[in-house]
C-alpha cells in the first residue's frame, strides 16, 4: 500500500470514529504531501470552524446546538475527504481517468436542466416518428436512437465518475427519475450509474435518493434497480457520520412489502454468488450427458445432425428411447436448478462477451431494447427469425445475454442444419418461455438485474477500477450479505434472518452464516441459534432434552476423547428414543473406544439379532470381536461383509488386522495391499495405526517392520 493510500486511510479511520477534529488534522497532513489549492482552501474553512467550536467549548460555554453543529461539521468534513478519495482513486486508474476526462471535456453540457431537456425531447421525438412516412421512418429512428444512445452513454459515465452530490443535485435527479415524461430505459440506466458511484464511495445524497426512488417509483424495473442500489450502497462504517441512515431505513422497514423484498433479495444474492459453482456442475455433469445423447454433433463447420444408424436400431431397438430419456433428465435437472435460483446461463453466455458492443461499460447494464443502435445491423438479418424474436421476448435471459444472443445468432445461423433453420424461422422450436405477466413480477425483474450485474463485475475487462460487490476476499459473500448490517438490527427484518441462515448453510457458506448469526439480537439467541452456532452446551442449558443438541454434543465430546460424557449423551438419547439404531451403535462405539468390549458386544449382538443385514452394525461388531481376541467370530463376520456390495476400503484394512492376529500373515498383507490400491495410496502414506492393539497381542516392532516390507513389496 502506497504512502498516499495510508494517509487517506488514516483520514477515514478518524471519520469512522466520528472524530471531526482528528480527521481534519489528518486531511491537512495528506494535503501537505498532495496539495490541491481548492481543497486546501475549503479545508481551512472547516479547520477554522472547528477551532472556534473547540474554543467556545473549552471556555465552558454550553451551546444547545453543539451536537447538531458538530454533526454538520463532521458531514462536511466527510464530503471534502470523500471527494479527495474519489479524485485519488480516479487518478490511480487510467480507465476512470480517461472516462472522467472524456465526459468533462470542454464544451460538454452537464447542467441538470439540459440533461432533463434532452431526455424529454427524445421521448417526444420517438412519438413523432409515427407520423413519418414508412420509407423514412426506419432511418430516422436509427439516427435518433444513435444520437440519444451516445448521450446516455456519456451521462452514465458522468454519473459513475461523479463526486459527492449536493442536496440540490439529488432533488433534481429524483425529479427526473420519477418523471413519467422520461423513458424508463434511461431512468434504469441512470439508477445503475448512481449505484456504481455509490458503491465506490458512500454518498448520503445518492443513498437517500435511491431509497426515495424505491419507495415512490411506479415503474417496477426502476424500482427494483433502486432497491438493489441502496442495499449495495450500505456502509456501516459511516453510521457515525450519517446516523440519519437508521431513521431512513427504519421508516422503509415499516412496510411488510419492503421486508419481504429485502428477504428475497438476500436469498437471490446468495444464489448469485454461487453461479460459478453451478456453472461447473452444468459443464462437468450435465452437458456431457446432453451432448452424448443428442442427435446433433459440433464440428469445425458448424452443428450437424447425426444420421440414423440402421444397424443400431436392429441391435439395440430401445437405445434411441433410452437416449431421449437421459436427454430429458439432463434438461430437467437444469430446469430444477433454475427454479431453485441458479443462474444456469452464466457459463455459456460468459463466452459471448467479446463483441465490440461490450467495450462500453453502460452496454453491460442497459435494459434490452430492439432499437439499440449497436445491434441494428444484426437485427436486420435476423428479424424474420421467429424463434429468436420469441427468445428475446419471452426467454429467461438477462439483458446482457439477450444482446449476446442477437450477435451470436447472426454469426451461427448460417451454420445450423437446414432443418433447424427452418424450425427457427417458423417458430417451431420448443422454448422455456416466460410470460409477460411473470416478467413483470418484482422477484423476476430483480433476478434479471442481478444476473446483469454479476456478468458485468465478473467479465468486464476494466471491472478492477470499480468496487465489486461480488468480491468475496474478506468473507464468503463480500458486500452481498447485507442482512448482517447494523441498519437491520432491531428491525422487523431481524426475524427474517432465520430464513436466510439455513440457505447459507445448505450452499456451504459457513463463514457467512457465522457472520449473520453474530448479528442476531439477544432475544433471538434461542436454542435454534445455539444449534446453528454449534454451541451445544448453551443449547442444552436452554433445553436439556433437545435431541439435536445432545447429538451434536456427543459428537464433540467423542472428538475430544471425552468418552464418558459422549456415552452419557447417548444414554440420554436412548432414554428419549429407546431402541434407536444410530444411538445404540454410537453407544457401542463409545464403549469400544473405552475398551469395554463386553458391554459393547451386548449392544451390538442385540442390534445384529434385530438387523442381521445391517452392514454398519456388522463391521462394528467384527472389529469389536477382533479387539476382544474373538478372531474366529470376527473372521466369519468379515466374510459376510466383504461379500456385500457395500464393502469399503476400511473393511479390507480391518480385515487385514484380524488375519494378522490369527497368524495368517500373507493373507493379511494381501488385504492391506487391497486397501492401499482402493485408496490409491503411495508407499510413503501407508502405516499401521493400531499399534496399541498389535502390541497387546504380542506383535513387536520387528514383526511390524517385516509386515510393512511384505505389504510394500
Amino acid at each position: 500500500m502506497g504512502t498516499t493510500d495510508i494517509a487517506l486511510r488514516r483520514v477515514f479511520e478518524q471519520l469512522i470514529e466520528g472524530n471531526a477534529g482528528l480527521a481534519i488534522m489528518e486531511a491537512v497532513a495528506y494535503l501537505a504531501s498532495w496539495p490541491n489549492p481548492q481543497t486546501q482552501e475549503r479545508l481551512e474553512v472547516l479547520k477554522d470552524e472547528y477551532r472556534l467550536m473547540e474554543d467556545y467549548w473549552a471556555k465552558g460555554v454550553n451551546d444547545p446546538q453543539l451536537l447538531e453543529q458538530y454533526q454538520r461539521l463532521l458531514q462536511r468534513t466527510y464530503v471534502l475527504c470523500a471527494n479527495m478519495a474519489i479524485h485519488r482513486h480516479q487518478q490511480s486508474s487510467s480507465y476512470l481517468q480517461n472516462l472522467s476526462r472524456q465526459v468533462r471535456a470542454a464544451g460538454s453540457q452537464w447542467s441538470l436542466s439540459a440533461i432533463r431537456r434532452e431526455m424529454e425531447s427524445f421521448v417526444a421525438d420517438v412519438a413523432m416518428l409515427e407520423l413519418e412516412p414508412e420509407a423514412q421512418r426506419r432511418q430516422k429512428s436509427l439516427d435518433l436512437h444513435q444520437r440519444h444512445r451516445q448521450q446516455m452513454n456519456a451521462l452514465f459515465n458522468y454519473i459513475v465518475t461523479s463526486r459527492i452530490w449536493t442536496d440540490g443535485v439529488g432533488e433534481a435527479m429524483q425529479d427526473m427519475l420519477l418523471s413519467p415524461t422520461i423513458d424508463s430505459i434511461d431512468q434504469q440506466l441512470m439508477v445503475t450509474g448512481i449505484t456504481l458511484s455509490l458503491m465506490n464511495r458512500f454518498d448520503w445524497v445518492k443513498f437517500r435518493l435511491l431509497t426515495n426512488i424505491y419507495q415512490q417509483s411506479q415503474d417496477e424495473e426502476v424500482r427494483q434497480r433502486a432497491l438493489v442500489g441502496w442495499v449495495m450502497g450500505i456502509d456501516d462504517d459511516f453510521l457515525s457520520v450519517y446516523p440519519e441512515q437508521r431513521e431512513l431505513v427504519g421508516r422503509l422497514l415499516q412496510s411488510k412489502r419492503t421486508c419481504r423484498e429485502l428477504t428475497e433479495l438476500q436469498m437471490q444474492l446468495i444464489y448469485t454468488m454461487d453461479a460459478e459453482k453451478d456453472t461447473s456442475t452444468i459443464r462437468e455433469e450435465i452437458m456431457p450427458d446432453i451432448m452424448s445423447n443428442s442427435q446433433f454433433r459440433i464440428t469445425p463447420d458448424g452443428i450437424e445432425e447425426a444420421e440414423d444408424d440402421a444397424l443400431e436400431d436392429v441391435l439395440h431397438p430401445d437405445a434411441a428411447e433410452q437416449r431421449m430419456e437421459k436427454l430429458e433428465a439432463s434438461f430437467q435437472r437444469m430446469i430444477d436448478m433454475q427454479r431453485q435460483g441458479a443462474d444456469i446461463y452464466f457459463g455459456g453466455f460468459s463466452q459471448m462477451k467479446r463483441f465490440p458492443f461490450f467495450y462500453d461499460m453502460s452496454n453491460w447494464l442497459v435494459p434490452f431494447y430492439l432499437q439499440h443502435p449497436d445491434i441494428a445491423s444484426y437485427m436486420e438479418r435476423l428479424e424474420d427469425n421467429s424463434t429468436l424474436c420469441t427468445l428475446l421476448e419471452k426467454g429467461p435471459f438477462c439483458n446482457s445475454d439477450k444482446y449476446s444472443l442477437v450477435m451470436v445468432m447472426q454469426q451461427v445461423v448460417d451454420k445450423l442444419p437446414e432443418s433447424v433453420r427452418k424450425m427457427m424461422q417458423q417458430g417451431e422450436a420448443q422454448l422455456d418461455a416466460i410470460e409477460q405477466s411473470d416478467q413483470r413480477q418484482p422477484a423476476y425483474v430483480r433476478r434479471v438485474y442481478l444476473m446483469d450485474l454479476y456478468r458485468f463485475f465478473k467479465l468486464f475487462p476494466n471491472r478492477a477500477a470499480l468496487c465489486n460487490p461480488f468480491d468475496a476476499v474478506e468473507n464468503e459473500l463480500g458486500m452481498c450479505l447485507f442482512f448482517s448490517s447494523q441498519l437491520f438490527s432491531g428491525t422487523p427484518v431481524e426475524e427474517q434472518k432465520r430464513a436466510v441462515v439455513p440457505v447459507l448453510l445448505k450452499r456451504g457458506f459457513r463463514r457467512a452464516a457465522e457472520q449473520l448469526l453474530d448479528s442476531f439480537a439477544d432475544d433471538m439467541r434461542d436454542v435454534q441459534y445455539c444449534l446453528w452456532k454449534k454451541d451445544y452446551d448453551a443449547a442444552l442449558a436452554l433445553e436439556p432434552d433437545n435431541e439435536r443438541a445432545l447429538r451434536g454434543h456427543a459428537r464433540v465430546m467423542f472428538g475430544r476423547n471425552d468418552l464418558e460424557q459422549a456415552l452419557d449423551d447417548y444414554e440420554h438419547l436412548l432414554m428419549l428414543r429407546p431402541g434407536n439404531t444410530l444411538y445404540m451403535l454410537n453407544k457401542a462405539v463409545c464403549l469400544l473406544a473405552m475398551k469395554d468390549y463386553e458391554s459393547a458386544q451386548q449392544v451390538l449382538f442385540q442390534l445384529n439379532y434385530e438387523q442381521p443385514d445391517n452392514v454398519q452394525v456388522n463391521r462394528t461388531l467384527a472389529w469389536t470381536l477382533t479387539c476382544d481376541g474373538k478372531l474366529e467370530q470376527a473372521e466369519r463376520l468379515y466374510g459376510q461383509i466383504l461379500a456385500d456390495a457395500g464393502t469399503t476400503s476400511e473393511d479390507m484394512l480391518y480385515h487385514g488386522y484380524c488375519l494378522w492376529l490369527q497368524g495368517r500373515r500373507q493373507e493379511a498383507a494381501k488385504s492391506f495391499q487391497n486397501y492401499m490400491e482402493e485408496e490409491k495410496m503411495d508407499a510413503d502414506d501407508f502405516s499401521f495405526k493400531e499399534l496399541d492393539l498389535l502390541r497387546h497381542f504380542g506383535i513387536g516392532d520387528i514383526d511390524i517392520k517385516l509386515m510393512q516390507g511384505l505389504v510394500l513389496s
